[in-house]
């Protein structure tokens, strides 16, 4: 199967190891729900894909560090609770390896507020901006998805600080690629 590797940014997969497909979406969820739907729907042989969405990610909890294969995705930042009251299932959160234990939460808010990141943190140990997206596009479309995030920051203050963390981060992203590609 090949792997068709998704990140948000150009600085995000500069280590991708060389010949991996790679899709960048651009920042948020909205563009990475186009451009990875768009992506699987001209693939020749999108039977035969699975998607790797790599990424840097804010930790909601100190205790949180370092790479995270992502077992469930919340979309932290839909009115989920209002929207059941009608009658509808909202699909905020989408379990894609029950035997992963980390939850990312992905939202278009760039969570620097200590009280929005624990308020967060009360349904998951990371957060970033885009893997709901991708994974929602991805089970739509019937096609296999891992999210592998990196920890950037801590979601507080230390996120503007981000840019300063990403090339860390994405030597270790590419690292995961490689060795996840060798043991396949």
């Amino acid at each position: 199967m090949e792997i068709l590797v998704v990140a948000a940014i150009a600085a995000e997969a500069a280590y991708v190891p060389s010949g991996m497909p790679v899709v960048l979406t651009g920042i948020g969820k909205t563009l990475a729900a186009v451009q990875v739907t768009r992506a699987l729907a001209e693939h020749p042989r999108r039977g035969e894909v699975e998607v790797v969405n790599i990424g840097t990610a804010g930790a909601l909890r100190p205790d949180v560090t370092g790479l995270h294969e992502v077992g469930t995705v919340l979309n932290h930042d839909l009115s989920a609770d209002e929207i059941r009251r009608l009658g509808i299932d909202p699909r905020e959160r989408l379990v894609l390896d029950p035997a992963l234990p980390t939850t990312l939460a992905s939202g278009d808010l760039f969570v620097t507020d200590p009280v929005v990141r624990d308020r967060i943190a009360q349904r998951a140990h990371l957060v970033d901006m885009e893997g709901y997206a991708v994974a929602l596009a991805c089970q739509e479309m019937g096609v296999p998805v891992r999210l592998v995030k990196m920890v950037s920051d801590g979601a507080d203050e230390t996120a503007h600080d981000w840019s300063a963390a990403v090339d860390g981060c994405a030597r270790e992203l590419g690292a995961w690629l490689e060795a996840y590609a060798a043991g396949r």
